[in-house]
Protein backbone atom coordinates (compact mmCIF):
# COMPACT_ATOMS: atom_id res chain seq x y z
CA UNK A 1 0.00 0.00 0.00
CA UNK A 2 3.20 0.50 -0.59
CA UNK A 3 0.02 -0.30 0.05
CA UNK A 4 -1.21 0.46 -0.11
CA UNK A 5 -5.30 -0.80 -4.06
CA UNK A 6 -5.27 0.26 -0.71
CA UNK A 7 -3.56 -0.92 -2.14
CA UNK A 8 -4.76 -1.55 -1.86
CA UNK A 9 -7.46 -0.46 -3.72
CA UNK A 10 -7.99 -0.89 -7.31
CA UNK A 11 -4.77 -1.08 -9.23
CA UNK A 12 -4.00 -1.52 -12.87
CA UNK A 13 -4.04 0.59 -15.95
CA UNK A 14 -5.54 4.05 -15.87
CA UNK A 15 -8.88 3.99 -17.68
CA UNK A 16 -9.00 6.34 -20.62
CA UNK A 17 -11.61 8.98 -21.10
CA UNK A 18 -13.06 9.00 -17.56
CA UNK A 19 -13.01 12.35 -15.81
CA UNK A 20 -10.74 15.22 -16.63
CA UNK A 21 -7.14 14.65 -15.69
CA UNK A 22 -5.31 16.93 -13.37
CA UNK A 23 -2.29 18.63 -14.82
CA UNK A 24 -0.85 20.12 -11.66
CA UNK A 25 -1.00 19.57 -7.93
CA UNK A 26 -1.96 23.14 -7.15
CA UNK A 27 -5.39 24.48 -6.36
CA UNK A 28 -4.97 27.51 -8.57
CA UNK A 29 -6.63 30.69 -7.34
CA UNK A 30 -9.43 28.93 -5.53
CA UNK A 31 -9.65 29.42 -1.81
CA UNK A 32 -11.83 27.88 0.84
CA UNK A 33 -13.47 31.28 1.30
CA UNK A 34 -14.31 31.99 -2.31
CA UNK A 35 -17.98 32.12 -3.10
CA UNK A 36 -17.56 31.93 -6.84
CA UNK A 37 -16.26 29.25 -9.16
CA UNK A 38 -14.31 26.49 -7.42
CA UNK A 39 -12.18 23.66 -8.79
CA UNK A 40 -11.53 20.53 -6.75
CA UNK A 41 -8.42 18.60 -7.77
CA UNK A 42 -9.09 14.99 -6.79
CA UNK A 43 -6.49 12.22 -6.86
CA UNK A 44 -7.50 8.63 -6.19
CA UNK A 45 -6.22 5.13 -6.90
CA UNK A 46 -9.49 3.47 -7.92
CA UNK A 47 -8.14 3.62 -11.43
CA UNK A 48 -9.72 0.48 -12.90
CA UNK A 49 -13.12 -1.09 -13.12
CA UNK A 50 -15.29 -1.32 -11.12
CA UNK A 51 -14.77 1.81 -8.98
CA UNK A 52 -13.33 4.13 -11.62
CA UNK A 53 -16.71 4.83 -13.28
CA UNK A 54 -18.51 4.97 -9.92
CA UNK A 55 -16.32 7.82 -8.71
CA UNK A 56 -16.66 9.56 -12.09
CA UNK A 57 -20.47 9.34 -11.98
CA UNK A 58 -20.63 10.70 -8.43
CA UNK A 59 -18.42 13.64 -9.42
CA UNK A 60 -20.55 14.30 -12.51
CA UNK A 61 -23.75 14.30 -10.46
CA UNK A 62 -22.23 16.64 -7.89
CA UNK A 63 -21.15 19.07 -10.59
CA UNK A 64 -24.64 18.94 -12.06
CA UNK A 65 -26.12 19.97 -8.72
CA UNK A 66 -23.43 22.59 -8.04
CA UNK A 67 -22.85 24.65 -11.16
CA UNK A 68 -20.03 26.67 -9.59
CA UNK A 69 -17.93 23.56 -8.85
CA UNK A 70 -15.63 21.73 -11.25
CA UNK A 71 -14.02 18.46 -10.21
CA UNK A 72 -10.80 17.52 -11.99
CA UNK A 73 -10.08 13.84 -11.41
CA UNK A 74 -6.74 12.12 -11.69
CA UNK A 75 -6.93 8.34 -11.21
CA UNK A 76 -3.48 6.89 -10.56
CA UNK A 77 -1.97 3.45 -10.05
CA UNK A 78 -0.95 2.92 -6.45
CA UNK A 79 2.81 3.38 -6.74
CA UNK A 80 2.47 6.20 -9.27
CA UNK A 81 0.09 7.95 -6.89
CA UNK A 82 2.50 7.73 -3.99
CA UNK A 83 5.40 9.05 -6.06
CA UNK A 84 3.33 11.94 -7.43
CA UNK A 85 1.92 12.81 -4.02
CA UNK A 86 5.40 12.85 -2.51
CA UNK A 87 6.52 15.35 -5.13
CA UNK A 88 3.43 17.51 -4.56
CA UNK A 89 3.70 17.50 -0.77
CA UNK A 90 7.42 18.23 -0.83
CA UNK A 91 6.56 21.29 -2.91
CA UNK A 92 3.94 22.25 -0.32
CA UNK A 93 1.11 21.86 -2.86
CA UNK A 94 -1.03 18.82 -2.04
CA UNK A 95 -4.11 18.14 -4.16
CA UNK A 96 -7.43 19.24 -2.71
CA UNK A 97 -8.80 15.75 -2.11
CA UNK A 98 -6.54 12.72 -2.15
CA UNK A 99 -6.27 9.06 -1.24
CA UNK A 100 -5.07 8.35 2.29
CA UNK A 101 -4.57 5.24 4.37
CA UNK A 102 -3.99 7.27 7.53
CA UNK A 103 -1.31 6.17 9.96
CA UNK A 104 2.27 7.41 9.89
CA UNK A 105 2.07 8.98 6.43
CA UNK A 106 -0.93 11.11 7.37
CA UNK A 107 0.74 12.05 10.66
CA UNK A 108 3.72 13.45 8.77
CA UNK A 109 1.39 15.42 6.49
CA UNK A 110 -0.37 16.81 9.55
CA UNK A 111 2.92 17.83 11.17
CA UNK A 112 3.96 19.55 7.94
CA UNK A 113 0.71 21.53 7.86
CA UNK A 114 -0.33 20.05 4.51
CA UNK A 115 -3.83 18.83 5.36
CA UNK A 116 -6.93 20.30 6.94
CA UNK A 117 -8.15 19.43 10.41
CA UNK A 118 -11.61 18.08 9.61
CA UNK A 119 -12.82 17.50 13.17
CA UNK A 120 -15.34 20.33 13.38
CA UNK A 121 -16.48 20.08 9.76
CA UNK A 122 -17.35 16.37 9.90
CA UNK A 123 -18.77 16.40 13.44
CA UNK A 124 -22.44 16.52 12.28
CA UNK A 125 -22.14 13.26 10.31
CA UNK A 126 -19.00 11.37 11.33
CA UNK A 127 -20.92 9.21 13.82
CA UNK A 128 -22.57 7.48 10.86
CA UNK A 129 -19.24 5.68 10.27
CA UNK A 130 -17.91 2.54 11.94
CA UNK A 131 -15.74 3.73 14.88
CA UNK A 132 -12.94 1.24 14.05
CA UNK A 133 -12.61 2.75 10.57
CA UNK A 134 -11.69 6.16 12.02
CA UNK A 135 -8.68 5.02 14.03
CA UNK A 136 -6.02 5.44 11.31
CA UNK A 137 -7.30 8.95 10.53
CA UNK A 138 -7.48 10.25 14.10
CA UNK A 139 -4.27 11.84 15.38
CA UNK A 140 -4.03 13.26 18.90
CA UNK A 141 -7.81 13.19 19.13
CA UNK A 142 -8.33 15.20 15.92
CA UNK A 143 -9.71 13.94 12.60
CA UNK A 144 -7.60 14.51 9.47
CA UNK A 145 -9.15 12.07 7.02
CA UNK A 146 -12.35 10.16 6.34
CA UNK A 147 -12.43 6.47 5.30
CA UNK A 148 -14.80 5.15 2.65
CA UNK A 149 -13.67 1.54 2.96
CA UNK A 150 -12.44 -0.78 5.69
CA UNK A 151 -11.14 -4.26 5.16
CA UNK A 152 -8.44 -6.80 5.81
CA UNK A 153 -5.87 -8.95 4.10
CA UNK A 154 -6.42 -12.69 3.87
CA UNK A 155 -5.97 -15.64 1.53
CA UNK A 156 -8.15 -15.88 -1.58
CA UNK A 157 -8.13 -19.36 -3.06
CA UNK A 158 -9.34 -21.35 -6.03
CA UNK A 159 -11.62 -24.08 -4.64
CA UNK A 160 -11.17 -26.29 -7.72
CA UNK A 161 -7.37 -26.17 -7.47
CA UNK A 162 -7.51 -27.05 -3.78
CA UNK A 163 -9.80 -29.98 -4.51
CA UNK A 164 -7.58 -31.24 -7.34
CA UNK A 165 -4.58 -31.18 -5.01
CA UNK A 166 -6.46 -32.92 -2.22
CA UNK A 167 -6.48 -29.94 0.11
CA UNK A 168 -9.87 -30.47 1.72
CA UNK A 169 -9.94 -27.63 4.26
CA UNK A 170 -8.29 -24.19 4.31
CA UNK A 171 -5.02 -24.24 6.27
CA UNK A 172 -5.43 -23.14 9.89
CA UNK A 173 -1.70 -23.11 10.77
CA UNK A 174 1.46 -22.06 8.96
CA UNK A 175 2.63 -25.68 8.88
CA UNK A 176 -0.65 -26.66 7.22
CA UNK A 177 -0.23 -23.87 4.68
CA UNK A 178 3.23 -25.09 3.72
CA UNK A 179 1.86 -28.63 3.42
CA UNK A 180 -0.93 -27.37 1.17
CA UNK A 181 1.60 -25.57 -1.02
CA UNK A 182 3.56 -28.81 -1.44
CA UNK A 183 0.42 -30.75 -2.41
CA UNK A 184 -0.71 -28.08 -4.86
CA UNK A 185 2.69 -27.91 -6.50
CA UNK A 186 2.82 -31.71 -6.76
CA UNK A 187 -0.51 -31.54 -8.59
CA UNK A 188 1.10 -29.37 -11.26
CA UNK A 189 -0.61 -26.17 -10.14
CA UNK A 190 1.11 -22.89 -9.24
CA UNK A 191 0.43 -22.54 -5.51
CA UNK A 192 0.72 -18.77 -5.03
CA UNK A 193 0.42 -15.67 -7.21
CA UNK A 194 2.68 -12.77 -6.17
CA UNK A 195 3.40 -9.32 -7.58
CA UNK A 196 7.11 -9.22 -6.78
CA UNK A 197 7.78 -5.97 -8.61
CA UNK A 198 5.28 -4.01 -6.52
CA UNK A 199 6.90 -5.16 -3.24
CA UNK A 200 3.98 -4.26 -0.97
CA UNK A 201 2.11 -7.57 -1.55
CA UNK A 202 5.09 -9.50 -0.16
CA UNK A 203 5.22 -7.35 2.96
CA UNK A 204 1.79 -8.74 3.87
CA UNK A 205 3.38 -12.14 4.58
CA UNK A 206 6.18 -10.82 6.78
CA UNK A 207 3.86 -8.50 8.69
CA UNK A 208 1.26 -11.18 9.31
CA UNK A 209 3.90 -13.66 10.43
CA UNK A 210 5.33 -11.07 12.82
CA UNK A 211 1.80 -10.59 14.20
CA UNK A 212 1.21 -14.30 14.62
CA UNK A 213 4.62 -14.95 16.20
CA UNK A 214 4.99 -11.86 18.37
CA UNK A 215 1.42 -10.64 18.69
CA UNK A 216 0.26 -7.10 18.09
CA UNK A 217 2.39 -6.02 21.03
CA UNK A 218 5.58 -6.82 19.12
CA UNK A 219 4.62 -4.47 16.29
CA UNK A 220 3.60 -1.71 18.70
CA UNK A 221 6.83 -2.07 20.68
CA UNK A 222 8.93 -1.97 17.51
CA UNK A 223 7.28 1.30 16.55
CA UNK A 224 7.88 2.73 20.02
CA UNK A 225 11.53 1.61 20.24
CA UNK A 226 12.40 1.97 16.54
CA UNK A 227 13.80 -1.53 16.84
CA UNK A 228 12.89 -4.48 14.64
CA UNK A 229 16.03 -6.46 15.45
CA UNK A 230 14.25 -8.86 17.79
CA UNK A 231 13.74 -12.65 17.75
CA UNK A 232 10.08 -12.33 16.75
CA UNK A 233 10.81 -10.28 13.63
CA UNK A 234 13.74 -12.50 12.68
CA UNK A 235 11.49 -15.54 13.08
CA UNK A 236 8.89 -13.89 10.82
CA UNK A 237 11.49 -13.64 8.07
CA UNK A 238 12.63 -17.20 8.63
CA UNK A 239 9.09 -18.55 8.41
CA UNK A 240 8.41 -16.55 5.25
CA UNK A 241 11.64 -17.94 3.80
CA UNK A 242 10.23 -21.43 4.39
CA UNK A 243 7.50 -20.58 1.91
CA UNK A 244 9.82 -18.83 -0.55
CA UNK A 245 12.14 -21.86 -0.55
CA UNK A 246 9.27 -24.02 -1.84
CA UNK A 247 9.31 -21.89 -5.01
CA UNK A 248 5.54 -21.50 -4.89
CA UNK A 249 5.13 -18.43 -7.09
CA UNK A 250 4.23 -18.09 -10.76
CA UNK A 251 6.92 -17.82 -13.43
CA UNK A 252 8.31 -14.30 -13.67
CA UNK A 253 6.80 -13.22 -10.35
CA UNK A 254 9.72 -10.93 -9.51
CA UNK A 255 8.76 -8.71 -12.44
CA UNK A 256 5.00 -8.99 -11.95
CA UNK A 257 2.76 -6.12 -10.89
CA UNK A 258 -0.51 -6.49 -9.05
CA UNK A 259 -3.10 -5.19 -11.48
CA UNK A 260 -1.36 -5.49 -14.85
CA UNK A 261 -2.72 -7.83 -17.57
CA UNK A 262 -0.17 -10.50 -16.64
CA UNK A 263 0.13 -9.65 -12.94
CA UNK A 264 -0.90 -11.17 -9.65
CA UNK A 265 -4.63 -10.46 -9.88
CA UNK A 266 -4.87 -11.66 -13.48
CA UNK A 267 -2.97 -14.84 -12.63
CA UNK A 268 -5.58 -15.60 -9.98
CA UNK A 269 -8.55 -14.45 -12.03
CA UNK A 270 -7.50 -16.60 -15.00
CA UNK A 271 -7.03 -19.69 -12.83
CA UNK A 272 -3.25 -19.59 -13.08
CA UNK A 273 -2.59 -20.03 -9.36
CA UNK A 274 -4.28 -21.58 -6.35
CA UNK A 275 -4.16 -18.60 -3.98
CA UNK A 276 -3.02 -15.08 -3.24
CA UNK A 277 -2.66 -13.08 -0.04
CA UNK A 278 -4.53 -9.84 -0.65
CA UNK A 279 -7.07 -7.38 0.69
CA UNK A 280 -10.83 -7.29 0.34
CA UNK A 281 -10.62 -5.77 -3.13
CA UNK A 282 -9.04 -8.93 -4.56
CA UNK A 283 -12.16 -10.51 -6.14
CA UNK A 284 -13.09 -7.37 -8.06
CA UNK A 285 -9.56 -6.80 -9.36
CA UNK A 286 -9.20 -10.49 -10.25
CA UNK A 287 -12.36 -10.16 -12.33
CA UNK A 288 -11.40 -6.91 -14.06
CA UNK A 289 -7.88 -8.21 -14.82
CA UNK A 290 -9.04 -11.62 -16.06
CA UNK A 291 -9.51 -12.47 -19.73
CA UNK A 292 -13.19 -13.23 -19.17
CA UNK A 293 -13.69 -10.10 -17.02
CA UNK A 294 -15.57 -12.39 -14.63
CA UNK A 295 -12.78 -13.90 -12.54
CA UNK A 296 -13.37 -17.16 -10.68
CA UNK A 297 -16.95 -16.57 -9.59
CA UNK A 298 -18.18 -19.15 -7.09
CA UNK A 299 -14.87 -21.04 -7.39
CA UNK A 300 -13.25 -18.34 -5.23
CA UNK A 301 -13.00 -18.75 -1.46
CA UNK A 302 -11.48 -16.84 1.45
CA UNK A 303 -9.68 -17.83 4.65
CA UNK A 304 -7.83 -15.78 7.31
CA UNK A 305 -4.06 -15.85 7.62
CA UNK A 306 -3.25 -18.99 9.62
CA UNK A 307 -1.89 -19.16 13.15
CA UNK A 308 1.74 -20.03 13.88
CA UNK A 309 2.28 -22.87 16.35
CA UNK A 310 3.75 -21.49 19.56
CA UNK A 311 3.16 -17.88 18.51
CA UNK A 312 1.90 -15.21 20.88
CA UNK A 313 -0.53 -13.81 18.31
CA UNK A 314 -4.04 -15.01 17.56
CA UNK A 315 -5.62 -15.91 14.23
CA UNK A 316 -8.43 -13.51 15.16
CA UNK A 317 -6.05 -10.55 14.98
CA UNK A 318 -6.30 -9.03 11.54
CA UNK A 319 -4.05 -6.98 9.31
CA UNK A 320 -5.35 -4.49 6.81
CA UNK A 321 -6.67 -1.00 6.59
CA UNK A 322 -9.10 1.27 4.94
CA UNK A 323 -9.11 3.56 2.01
CA UNK A 324 -10.01 7.14 2.70
CA UNK A 325 -9.44 10.73 1.73
CA UNK A 326 -7.55 13.65 3.23
CA UNK A 327 -8.17 17.28 2.29
CA UNK A 328 -5.30 19.51 1.20
CA UNK A 329 -4.55 22.71 3.12
CA UNK A 330 -5.66 25.03 0.31
CA UNK A 331 -8.72 23.07 -0.80
CA UNK A 332 -11.79 25.12 -1.71
CA UNK A 333 -14.77 25.07 0.66
CA UNK A 334 -16.80 22.81 -1.62
CA UNK A 335 -14.27 19.98 -1.10
CA UNK A 336 -15.69 19.18 2.34
CA UNK A 337 -19.24 19.13 1.00
CA UNK A 338 -18.19 16.82 -1.84
CA UNK A 339 -16.44 14.54 0.67
CA UNK A 340 -19.67 14.35 2.65
CA UNK A 341 -21.48 13.44 -0.58
CA UNK A 342 -19.03 10.59 -1.26
CA UNK A 343 -19.86 9.21 2.19
CA UNK A 344 -23.64 9.39 1.82
CA UNK A 345 -25.54 6.15 2.40
CA UNK A 346 -26.66 6.11 -1.23
CA UNK A 347 -23.15 6.51 -2.64
CA UNK A 348 -21.65 4.06 -0.15
CA UNK A 349 -24.22 1.50 -1.27
CA UNK A 350 -23.19 2.10 -4.89
CA UNK A 351 -19.57 1.51 -3.92
CA UNK A 352 -20.44 -1.63 -1.96
CA UNK A 353 -22.43 -3.01 -4.89
CA UNK A 354 -19.25 -3.18 -6.99
CA UNK A 355 -17.73 -5.71 -4.59
CA UNK A 356 -14.61 -3.55 -4.35
CA UNK A 357 -15.56 -1.61 -1.23
CA UNK A 358 -16.60 -2.62 2.27
CA UNK A 359 -18.47 0.53 3.31
CA UNK A 360 -17.67 2.46 6.46
CA UNK A 361 -21.12 4.03 6.74
CA UNK A 362 -23.12 1.66 8.93
CA UNK A 363 -26.34 2.28 7.03
CA UNK A 364 -24.75 1.04 3.81
CA UNK A 365 -23.49 -2.36 4.98
CA UNK A 366 -26.66 -3.94 3.59
CA UNK A 367 -25.19 -3.14 0.18
CA UNK A 368 -22.56 -5.88 0.57
CA UNK A 369 -23.82 -8.58 -1.78
CA UNK A 370 -20.73 -10.65 -2.61
CA UNK A 371 -20.47 -13.77 -0.40
CA UNK A 372 -16.71 -13.40 -0.08
CA UNK A 373 -17.03 -9.78 0.98
CA UNK A 374 -19.60 -10.86 3.54
CA UNK A 375 -17.07 -13.39 4.85
CA UNK A 376 -14.44 -10.65 5.16
CA UNK A 377 -16.91 -8.37 6.91
CA UNK A 378 -17.81 -11.16 9.34
CA UNK A 379 -14.14 -11.89 10.06
CA UNK A 380 -13.60 -8.21 10.75
CA UNK A 381 -16.64 -8.13 13.03
CA UNK A 382 -15.14 -10.96 15.10
CA UNK A 383 -11.59 -9.57 15.13
CA UNK A 384 -9.88 -9.27 18.50
CA UNK A 385 -7.18 -6.92 17.24
CA UNK A 386 -6.30 -4.81 14.20
CA UNK A 387 -3.00 -3.73 12.64
CA UNK A 388 -2.69 -1.16 9.86
CA UNK A 389 -0.47 -2.00 6.88
CA UNK A 390 3.11 -1.54 8.05
CA UNK A 391 4.04 0.64 5.10
CA UNK A 392 1.32 3.03 6.24
CA UNK A 393 1.40 2.57 10.03
CA UNK A 394 5.06 3.56 10.28
CA UNK A 395 6.73 6.73 8.97
CA UNK A 396 7.07 6.65 5.15
CA UNK A 397 10.82 5.93 5.13
CA UNK A 398 10.36 3.00 7.50
CA UNK A 399 7.41 1.65 5.53
CA UNK A 400 9.38 1.85 2.30
CA UNK A 401 12.31 0.04 3.90
CA UNK A 402 9.99 -2.72 5.11
CA UNK A 403 8.79 -3.23 1.54
CA UNK A 404 12.31 -3.05 0.09
CA UNK A 405 13.75 -5.41 2.68
CA UNK A 406 11.01 -8.02 2.37
CA UNK A 407 11.41 -7.88 -1.42
CA UNK A 408 15.14 -8.53 -0.96
CA UNK A 409 14.31 -11.52 1.24
CA UNK A 410 12.00 -12.93 -1.43
CA UNK A 411 14.62 -12.42 -4.12
CA UNK A 412 17.24 -14.22 -2.03
CA UNK A 413 19.44 -11.13 -1.69
CA UNK A 414 19.05 -10.70 2.07
CA UNK A 415 18.58 -13.00 5.07
CA UNK A 416 15.95 -12.74 7.79
CA UNK A 417 18.63 -11.33 10.08
CA UNK A 418 19.82 -8.81 7.48
CA UNK A 419 16.45 -7.25 6.85
CA UNK A 420 15.60 -6.49 10.49
CA UNK A 421 18.93 -4.69 10.85
CA UNK A 422 18.27 -2.65 7.70
CA UNK A 423 14.75 -1.69 8.83
CA UNK A 424 15.98 -0.81 12.32
CA UNK A 425 18.72 1.41 10.90
CA UNK A 426 16.17 3.46 8.97
CA UNK A 427 13.75 3.52 11.92
CA UNK A 428 16.38 4.93 14.24
CA UNK A 429 17.31 7.61 11.70
CA UNK A 430 13.80 9.09 11.74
Amino acid sequence: MTAHLSRRTLLGLVGAGVGSYLLSACSGDDSADSGGSQTINWWHIQNTEPMLPVWADIAKSYQGANSNVKIEIQPLENEAFKAKLTTATQAGSPPDLFQSWGGGVLKQQVEAGLVKDLTDDVKPWIDTLLPLSMEPYTIDGRIYGVPFDLGMVGFWYNKDHFATAGVTTPPATWAELLDAVRKIKSAGIVPVALAGKDKWPAHFYWAYLAMRIGGLGALQQASKDNNFDTPDFVAAGQRFKELVDLQPFQKGFLGAEFGSPDGQAATMGNGGAAMELMGQWAPSVQASASTSKKGLGDKLGFFPFPAVDGGKGSATEVFGGGNGFAVGKDAPASTLDFLKTLLSVENQRKSAATGAVLPTVTGATDGIADPNNKAVAQTLANATGFQLYLDQAYPPAVGQQVNDSVAALVAGDKSAQDIVKDITKVAKSQ
